[in-house]
């Protein structure tokens, strides 16, 4: 029967933490709330000890009409509430070839690495919204095991689940995961058109839409075009995500 430890195995299930490993997370979660102000993503923490949540934001993308303490209350039995079986399934895959590419990894590396994917989410009401979540460590135990991960959640720019995707910070790998042949590929090194990087460096400096076309000499919707090829090639839901994206990967 699948319940909430389906989501825990060995490689993900941290049984021992030591003392210098527990002083890392002094106030740590006024750093994530500080973050989440900052933010229109909503975030949550993930705890593999104690398998549950340490933390939900109070943006309501993703709760699905509870508040944040409810959703914390109830940690994973809220996918098993509001994500359709076949997602449910998906979510345990991801769960399972995640930690698999995870461990192939050096020790000193592995908080560089997200893993991002898309699933459905019934609302209260009986609806189905496609969201994006994206995963990073936080807090490693002494072996390297994900402690505390940090989740990102928005709203998908995709147009049916899965898109299982892992990046490295600063390296521009990427690992896509093909669920038909049910094996990771590695993709080539993402690099920027001279456009793009044109369209990202006035959007860092706060150009809107129609200024960057004045400026680059083109119409709003030849911007809008290599704005979604942009997104698209980056697996970023807007303009906020893909500056984020291409300065912590040096893209430009």
């Amino acid at each position: 029967m699948t319940d909430v430890n389906s989501f825990f195995n060995s490689k993900n299930t941290v049984n021992e933490l030591t003392k210098n490993v527990i002083d890392q997370t002094s106030n740590y979660i006024e750093v994530i709330k500080a973050f989440s102000r900052t933010t229109y993503s909503s975030l949550y923490v993930i705890d593999y000890e104690k398998k549950g949540f340490d933390y939900v934001s109070d943006n309501p993308l993703f709760l699905c009409g509870h508040t944040p303490e409810e959703v914390k209350e109830m940690g994973y039995e809220f996918y098993f509430k509001y994500v359709p079986q076949e997602d449910l399934e998906l979510l345990l895959k991801i769960n399972t070839i995640g930690f698999d590419l995870y461990e192939t990894k050096p020790l000193e590396e592995r908080k560089d690495y997200t893993i991002s994917y898309d699933f459905l989410l019934k609302t209260k009401e009986g609806k189905s919204i496609l969201i994006n979540q994206k995963l990073t460590p936080i807090f490693l135990n002494e072996e390297g095991k994900v402690w505390k991960a940090l989740c990102v959640v928005s709203l998908s720019t995709r147009l049916k689940s899965g898109n299982i995707t892992v990046y490295k910070k600063g390296r521009g790998i990427v690992y896509k995961y093909d669920l038909e042949g049910d094996y990771w590929k590695n993709l080539e090194e993402i690099k920027l058109t001279d456009r793009e990087k044109e369209i990202i460096q006035y959007s860092i400096r706060g150009y809107s839409i129609k200024e960057i076309a004045e400026k680059i000499f083109v119409s709003p919707d030849t911007v809008k075009f290599h704005r979604k090829k942009l997104f698209e090639k980056l697996d970023v839901a807007n303009i906020s995500e893909a500056i984020r994206y291409v300065t912590n990967n040096k893209l430009i």
